[in-house]
């Protein structure tokens, strides 16, 4: 399971990168997706790879930021009650434990909103103009994007 946050702004970009922002959800900065572990999405994200940061989240920050920024349907935040009596999982701690591991996805739980709108990152982000690698806060972040993900809970 990958996280896809959007880091920077699509204003003066090729349409094609905006095309493919716009298949993934991101239609605005510090937004995030979940989205498998498949070709298809891995292409869609090398297309986009200087304009988010992305790498594999484990089941915990899933947890994280399913409670404090998860939505359904009517603006109102996800609760154990609600997946409870929506899916065949006891709570968020359980569904975000399948999410990790490819059991389920976000769209399989009905009136679950699939964007997750989180907050800037506390501290703020390094640079956005180069990558994870050379000390700025695009591309792959590999296990390093809990830690960025946990800062924008």
């Amino acid at each position: 399971m990958y996280a896809i946050v959007q880091v920077r702004g699509v204003v003066k970009t090729r349409r094609e990168i905006k095309d493919t922002l716009k298949m993934l959800r991101l239609h605005h900065i510090n937004h995030c997706v979940l989205v498998p572990d498949t070709p298809e999405y891995l292409g869609m994200i090398r297309k986009v790879k200087d304009f988010v940061a992305y790498g594999e989240v484990d089941a915990v920050t899933i947890e994280t930021i399913l409670r404090t920024r998860g939505r359904v349907v009517g603006d109102t935040h996800l609760t154990d009650e609600y997946v409870k009596s929506n899916s065949l999982y006891s709570g968020i701690t359980e569904f975000a434990a399948a999410l990790a591991s490819g059991e389920t996805r976000l769209i399989d739980m009905p009136g679950l909103k699939p964007v997750l709108r989180l907050h800037p990152p506390r501290k703020g982000y390094r640079t956005i103009k180069r990558t994870a690698q050379q000390g700025g806060a695009l591309g792959y972040y590999g296990k390093e994007i809990n830690s960025l993900l946990h800062r924008m809970r």
